[in-house]
């Protein structure tokens, strides 16, 4: 009985070579060990950690996070150990793990991005860095760094001088034009892109006639945004020549699909993590299914592949 060959998951991304195109979003997967207990972490494309600051961060206060229509508004805050607790904490914990690991971080200053991208660049257990520029530039008045091209272009072309791993940027969905921060991170220095990171939303609850969480507004995310961030990627695809991995309320194998298609050449999985911890072992076996039902024996057949 002939046995039949099992198709390709592998895809490549700024150098990675990952078997398969799934990996957790960063923020819902801890950094990583936690979900060891519930889904072997060696099948995973990559893993993703929680977001590194320079110091350690406690986060807002609660309540935190708020159950919507299809999604979840969170405002944790970025709470985290710190880069220097990561380094000689967490990061040991990957050694034997055959899986690339994607170190995410940001600042609320230049120099704060700088000198995490600097501290990260010698841990030989980070495959690659992930820089998020959602965040507030404290010494220009607030604005985040990812809303405007200047200053994202001016943070990334600061961490690529600090480190020579893959670098991937985060980018926010807040923006009047996406495509403009895309193309402005991939001048100064982006080896990839990921988007989208969550929406800002508002949930009231109408007894107390307060908002559902502390914080007031918070992020947006599952399934209700998932349309948006296809748009998104599509639109990022487009504009870039570079690698793009997709985000944005991914459950099922077929929503993943829908980000391959567009272009996207990896996704990223987040609020469904909350809701079944071994989600993504589901999504990467669904893939797997749809290409051998679609007769196909490389998922790069199918990034990219929309028709119009």
């Amino acid at each position: 009985m002939k046995t039949l060959k099992r198709p390709s998951l592998v895809v490549e991304i700024a150098g990675m070579r990952l078997r398969n195109p799934v990996m957790p979003a960063s923020g819902t997967f801890g950094y990583g060990q936690e979900f060891a207990p519930f889904l072997d972490l060696q099948r995973l494309g990559a893993i993703v950690t929680k977001g590194l600051s320079l110091k350690p961060k406690a986060g807002n206060p609660m309540p935190r996070i708020a159950e919507t229509t299809s999604g979840m508004l969170n405002a944790i805050g970025l709470q985290n150990v710190g880069v220097d607790a990561f380094i000689t904490e967490k990061s040991v914990t990957y050694r034997g793990l055959n899986t690339p690991v994607i170190a995410n971080f940001f600042g609320n200053t230049l120099d704060e991005y700088g000198e995490v991208a600097r501290r990260l660049a010698d841990v030989p257990e980070v495959t690659a860095v992930e820089l998020n520029i959602s965040c507030p530039n404290v010494k220009q008045g607030g604005i985040v760094f990812g809303t405007d091209p200047r200053a994202a272009a001016e943070v990334v072309t600061l961490v690529r001088r600090q480190l020579d791993k893959p670098l991937i940027v985060k980018l926010t969905p807040n923006v009047t034009d996406i495509t403009v921060i895309a193309r402005a991170v991939e001048e100064a220095g982006a080896d990839a892109i990921s988007c989208i990171n969550t929406i800002t939303g508002m949930t009231v609850d109408i007894r107390t006639r307060r908002p559902k969480i502390a914080n007031r507004t918070g992020g947006l995310s599952g399934p209700a945004i998932r349309p948006i961030a296809v748009r998104m990627v599509h639109q990022v695809v487009q504009a870039v020549q570079i690698p793009v991995i997709g985000i944005g309320g991914i459950m099922t194998a077929a929503d993943a699909l829908e980000f391959l298609i567009v272009g996207a050449r990896a996704v990223q999985v987040g609020t469904a993590n909350f809701i079944d911890p071994a989600a993504m072992l589901a999504i990467i076996d669904g893939i797997e299914t749809f290409l051998i039902d679609e007769g196909l024996d490389d998922v790069n057949q199918v990034i990219g592949s929309l028709e119009f």
